[in-house]
């Protein structure tokens, strides 16, 4: 085992990287929410997934401007390799973000939130049904059930289980997309530095994304130095979160890592009502019982192996 398996499959580094991932990933939610009042001439979806397209661009070209500078040479993939990366960048941006954009429009946010938060039990069915990269236990089903009970908590008001095509569905299909984007990426990182999967996939997306969004109609305007600053940092979080996870992906079962996910919206509730001036109407009480539950599936995941 070389040194950086041994870092990469540490418990105590796993599941610091996999919740700061995931901090990242819920800080996304009010930094959307503000850039859509800052950016957005005109709210529809193709504004959002042009604005969406812009984001992820800018986010593949920090990847490997960053990653590049830190390993002291310049990142690209083997030709090889390029298929690859587009598979994953169909799964991981294009379909999924286009899914999430246009369902997120056509339901509830509480509604969207639950749903989306499945993406966690989607990548375990998808490793072990489809790929049959892993066993699917009990042990794993429960742990699931743990989190996605915590996700239900925090989002109990409001919630209603009448389902529509074009919204509740598509959000599902958005979590399925991640599901297989999660489960390509660590298939592929034997054959390519998962960093450079993830960059160049994110590049790929991003000028999928700003076609259709542009095609649609679609409007941005980048017009003062905060709404610069609030689309670099949505970039920047993608950089950081999607690369640190695909390390994380190469080195550890896909269920070990995709279980921390149910923390995303947890931190997204937290921060949201920090930082935005919505109301929030998730009790304390809720947030502490829900954080409970989502550790404890992480926790069971995580434990050592029985012998």
């Amino acid at each position: 085992m070389d040194r950086t398996s041994k870092i990469m499959t540490n418990r105590l580094v796993v599941a610091l990287c996999a919740l700061l991932c995931c901090a990242l990933w819920g800080s996304a939610t009010p930094f959307i929410k503000i850039g859509y009042e800052l950016i957005l001439p005109v709210r529809n979806t193709a504004s959002t997934i042009l604005f969406a397209g812009v984001r992820f661009c800018f986010a593949g070209f920090l990847t490997v401007l960053i990653y590049s500078i830190g390993r002291r040479k310049v990142l690209y993939p083997k030709r090889e390799n390029i298929k690859r990366i587009l598979a994953v960048s169909v799964f991981q941006t294009i379909l999924q973000y286009i899914f999430f954009y246009i369902g997120l429009a056509n339901t509830s946010g509480v509604k969207g939130t639950v749903i989306s938060s499945s993406n966690a039990f989607t990548a375990i069915l998808i490793a072990s049904l489809v790929f049959r990269t892993e066993k699917l236990s009990f042990k794993k089903i429960f742990a699931c059930v743990l989190g996605f009970a915590g996700i239900l908590l925090v989002n109990l008001d409001g919630l209603d289980f009448n389902m529509n095509f074009t919204g509740d569905c598509f959000v599902l299909f958005c979590a399925i997309a991640s599901g297989f984007a999660s489960v390509l990426s660590k298939r592929y990182s034997k054959y390519e530095d998962p960093i450079v999967i993830s960059g160049y996939q994110f590049f790929f997306g991003g000028i999928v994304l700003i076609v259709l969004g542009l095609a649609a109609g679609g409007q941005i305007a980048v017009e003062s130095f905060t709404a610069f600053s609030v689309l670099t940092y949505l970039a920047f979080l993608s950089a950081v979160a999607f690369g640190l996870w695909s390390l994380l992906l190469k080195y550890n079962p896909v269920s070990k890592i995709s279980v921390y996910n149910f923390t995303t919206p947890i931190c997204g509730v937290i921060l949201s009502s920090l930082m935005l001036s919505e109301n929030s109407m998730v009790s304390p009480v809720s947030l502490i019982f829900a954080l409970v539950l989502v550790s404890s599936g992480i926790i069971l995941l995580n434990r050592k192996k029985e012998v």
